[in-house]
């Protein structure tokens, strides 16, 4: 598999008595896009001027971090679908912290005068708590503390308990044809959307009007900021892993599925995503789109190739790192400018 996509979803070393799998072809058009979704994501935390035909999608690119989340599962999988009952944990584990942990200790040091500034803004009881749990990936449990020293970082601390419960959700009895696997996909994305269309209905933070991004309330950061909110969206990408080893589709398909999903995604961004609630819209109702697509790249056509241009993949290597530091980077550049 190309380097830049497994970052940080690479594979674990397979123990040396078993028996190992051929080798998986390059995905380079996937690291292509998140390379570019990486993109939109900062653009939304700073935005910049004279983009005027791009914002309605930058205005709401948070929903790509759904994305990253379906992509996590799905190159997992796509790694281990096929050696499952011999992965060991440990291995995988320890692989996965050898690729996250230290750029993410790197963010928390780059960001050490963040400290300051929540010191200010949070009770003595919340400083030291997000200061045990921040360092131990820890603190997308609690809701309060998600954000806290690295705002971004609440999206690794739930990937770390996504990567701590992968190897037994990739040995789960998944369906074997790919109609059953393609209405599991589904399926599970509907569940997922079930928390948000109840918060929808009762409103539990009481909102005084529709919820956006800069609105507060215990209930609605559970929804936005914890792993249990990004489970259905993970496992969807499992299942899409089995669905892509069971299709057998040629390069004019996949280049058609392309196509049409990234039609879907541009008519969404310019005529329907103002009148979608934003509640369902970070719930991940844009998963099935995002499936299509990462089905669409998965193989080689004239649409891959686009996103598989390597200037672009080589700056997929750093998207990790420029996704942990952007945030407050640009908030100490403004700080002590």
């Amino acid at each position: 598999m190309n380097a830049a996509i497994l970052t940080p979803d690479a594979s674990a070393p397979v123990r040396a008595q078993t028996v190992p799998s051929a080798r998986k072809p390059q995905l380079p058009a996937l690291t292509g896009a998140r390379t570019l979704l990486a993109v939109n994501i900062v653009f939304f935390h700073f935005t910049p001027p004279h983009m005027r035909y791009l914002y309605p999608m930058i205005n709401n690119a948070y929903v790509f971090v759904g994305f990253f989340f379906l992509l996590s599962g799905y190159v997992l999988a796509y790694n281990y679908g096929d050696r499952a009952a011999m992965l060991v944990k440990r291995d995988f584990w320890m692989a996965r912290f050898a690729r996250l942990y230290p750029v993410y200790l790197l963010s928390l040091a780059f960001s050490f005068k963040m400290l300051e500034a929540e010191w200010h803004v949070r009770s003595h009881e919340q400083f030291f708590s997000g200061l045990v749990l921040t360092p131990l990936l820890l603190q997308g449990l609690d809701p309060v503390l998600a954000t806290f020293w690295n705002t971004v970082a609440w999206t690794l601390s739930a990937e770390a308990v996504l990567y701590f419960l992968f190897p037994w959700l990739i040995r789960l009895p998944w369906p074997k044809s790919t109609g059953r696997l393609i209405l599991l996909v589904l399926g599970i994305w509907a569940l997922g959307l079930v928390p948000h269309s109840i918060y929808l209905a009762l409103n539990p933070d009481h909102l005084a009007g529709p919820a956006n991004r800069y609105s507060g309330g215990f209930w609605l950061r559970t929804l936005k900021y914890t792993p249990l909110s990004y489970v259905c969206t993970f496992l969807a990408g499992i299942a899409l892993a089995k669905v892509q080893a069971s299709l057998t589709i040629g390069p004019r398909q996949r280049m058609l599925v392309a196509a049409a999903s990234l039609v879907a995604l541009v008519l969404f961004f310019a005529l329907a995503v103002e009148h979608v609630p934003y509640v369902l819209m970070h719930g991940g109702l844009m998963v099935p789109l995002f499936c299509a697509l990462v089905i669409g790249l998965s193989g080689q056509n004239a649409i891959a190739s686009v996103f598989a241009w390597r200037p672009v993949v080589l700056l997929g290597q750093s998207t990790y790192c420029l996704y942990l530091l952007h945030f407050n980077a640009m908030n100490l550049i403004r700080l002590y400018r």
